[in-house]
C-alpha cells in the first residue's frame, strides 16, 4: 500500500503497512413485519466493520528492533484509549480491539482489529445533518399522513391546528420558548385525542373470546360484522401507535429547541459556514469562538468544537475583546 498508514502517533513502515484494509459496515435496520404484508422499516443509523489488516514488523533504521515495534503497539492497545486512525483520505476514531502477534527472530508477523467508535472522514457540517426544522417538519408530514389513513374527523380537525401552528414560525432553530409553546399547546390535544383512540381500539380487541370472535351459535352476519371491527381496529392500532410515537418525537426535539449545547467534529474549515449551517446566521460565528475560546474564525486541522445554543446578537459578527 502506497500511503502512510497511521494509528494514534504509531506510522506503520514498509512491510508494517498491508496491501488491503477493509472498511465501511451496514446500515442497522428495524424490520417490524405487521398484519396485511405491511413493513414498517426504520434506519437506526451505520454500524461500522471492524479494521482489520495484517503485516510484518522488521528492524528500523533508526534502530528499533521488530520486538520494540511489536510491544509499543501491544501497549496502546493495553492503554484502553481512543485512537485516531488515518490513512490516505481515511480518518477514523478507533480502539485497539485486539493484537495478535507471532515471535519469529528478525521479523514478527501480526494481525490487528480496530474497532471503530466514530468516522471523522468528512465534516459533519457538510454531511446535511438535519435541523431542528427538518426533524420537526418530517414528523409532521408522516403524523398527517397516518392521520388521513385513521379516518377519525376529530383527529383529523386536531392535527390540522398542529399544522397551521408549525407552519406559521418561520425556523425552529433558536425558536424563543413562547414560539415553542404555541405548538406544543394543540400538540398535547392531538396526542390526547390519540391516546383515546388507542384506549377504543384496545377495548375492542380485549372484547375477543375466542379466535377471531367467531362463534357457532351465532348468526353468520353477526360472526362477519364482529370479525371486520376486529380486523379494522387491528390495523388502524398498528397506525395510532405510530402516530402516537410520532408526535412524541416532536414533542422532545420541541424541548430540546435552544436548550442544549452540543459538539461537533470538523476537519478544517471555519466558524462562518459552521454558524450558517448550525443556526443559519454566519454572523453567530462569535457564540462559537467565545464558546471554544478562539478569537480566529478560521479552523486548522481536525478541530472537536462546543455548540452552543442560539442567541441573536447585536455584535454584529464581530468578536469583542
Amino acid at each position: 500500500m502506497a500511503t502512510t498508514l497511521i494509528l494514534g502517533d504509531f506510522e506503520f513502515q514498509d512491510f508494517e503497512v498491508p496491501e488491503v484494509i477493509g472498511f465501511g459496515g451496514d446500515q442497522r435496520l428495524s424490520i417490524k413485519k405487521m398484519l396485511g404484508g405491511v413493513r414498517d422499516v426504520q434506519a437506526l443509523g451505520t454500524d461500522p466493520r471492524p479494521i482489520e489488516w495484517a503485516g510484518q514488523f522488521f528492524p528500523t533504521q533508526d534502530g528499533q528492533t521488530a520486538l520494540d515495534r511489536a510491544l509499543t503497539l501491544k501497549q496502546m492497545m493495553d492503554a484502553a484509549q481512543p485512537l485516531y486512525l488515518s490513512w490516505d483520505e481515511i480518518y477514523l476514531q478507533v480502539f485497539i480491539r485486539s493484537f495478535d502477534p507471532d515471535y519469529r527472530f528478525a521479523r514478527i508477523p501480526y494481525r490487528i482489529s480496530c474497532e471503530v467508535v466514530a468516522d471523522l472522514t468528512a465534516p459533519v457540517y457538510e454531511a446535511g445533518e438535519p435541523d431542528a426544522d427538518d426533524l420537526i417538519d418530517g414528523d409532521l408530514d408522516s403524523a398527517n399522513s397516518l392521520t388521513e389513513g385513521i379516518g377519525d374527523s376529530t383527529l383529523s380537525g386536531l392535527m390540522d391546528t398542529v399544522s397551521s401552528a408549525v407552519g406559521s414560525v418561520s425556523t425552529f432553530v433558536g425558536a424563543a420558548q413562547s414560539t415553542v409553546a404555541s405548538v406544543l399547546q394543540p400538540l398535547n390535544a392531538a396526542a390526547q385525542r390519540v391516546s383515546s383512540l388507542i384506549a377504543s381500539t384496545d377495548s375492542v380487541l380485549a372484547s375477543v373470546g375466542v379466535p377471531a370472535g367467531v362463534l357457532p351459535s351465532v348468526p353468520l352476519l353477526s360472526n362477519i360484522s364482529v370479525f371486520t371491527s376486529q380486523l379494522g381496529a387491528c390495523g388502524q392500532q398498528t397506525q395510532l401507535l405510530q402516530l402516537s410515537g410520532l408526535l412524541g418525537r416532536i414533542k422532545t426535539n420541541l424541548g430540546l429547541v435552544n436548550s442544549s449545547v452540543r459538539t461537533t467534529t470538523v476537519p478544517g474549515g471555519n466558524l462562518f459556514d459552521i454558524a450558517s449551517k448550525e443556526y443559519g446566521d454566519p454572523t453567530a460565528w462569535t457564540l462559537i469562538a467565545n464558546a471554544n475560546n478562539l478569537t480566529d474564525p478560521t479552523l486548522a486541522g481536525i478541530s472537536t468544537l462546543i455548540i452552543p445554543p442560539y442567541v441573536a446578537s447585536a455584535s454584529g459578527g464581530v468578536l469583542s475583546s
